[in-house]
């Protein structure tokens, strides 16, 4: 009996996006959903790059569920997953500039605008409370 190559990853991947997904995060998998709801978005938006690296299941994701229990939160909450929803990634990080791509990252927008970026450096070597925390400072001074 064999797996197409597709199923399988999708089934590996899955425990990776409900990480993001079951925390409120909306999963944007085309680049035709990530023009609808970024370059618009009213108020605060947090767009998280999801990976199945080991940093964004050590670190990044677990910092950001963290970050979100805080009283000021984006008011809109999006993933993309690099590797998996190609296009999708790519699209997202058209408003990240000036950074380079970088999975795991982590943007916080306004209005729109690219206000606070975490990029894979800074998450690889911080655990995920200093994540959350950084995330907390930025969102206490940047959704209100």
């Amino acid at each position: 009996m064999s797996m197409s190559f597709d199923r399988y990853m999708k089934d590996m991947i899955q425990p990776m996006r409900d990480e993001l997904t079951r925390v409120g995060i909306k999963e944007l998998k085309t680049p035709e959903e990530v023009e609808l709801h970024l370059p618009d978005a009213p108020g605060t938006t947090l767009v998280v790059i999801n990976s199945v690296c080991g940093c964004a299941a050590g670190q990044c994701r677990p910092g950001v569920a963290l970050a979100l229990q805080n009283d000021l939160v984006p008011d809109n909450l999006f993933t993309v997953f690099a590797g998996q929803d190609k296009e999708a990634t790519a699209k997202a990080r058209e408003y990240f500039a000036p950074y380079p791509p970088s999975s795991p990252s982590i943007a916080l927008m306004k209005d729109g605008e690219l206000v606070y970026f975490i990029e894979r450096h800074q998450i690889e070597d911080h655990s995920a409370q200093e994540i959350a925390d950084s995330l907390i400072e930025a969102f206490n001074r940047v959704c209100r």
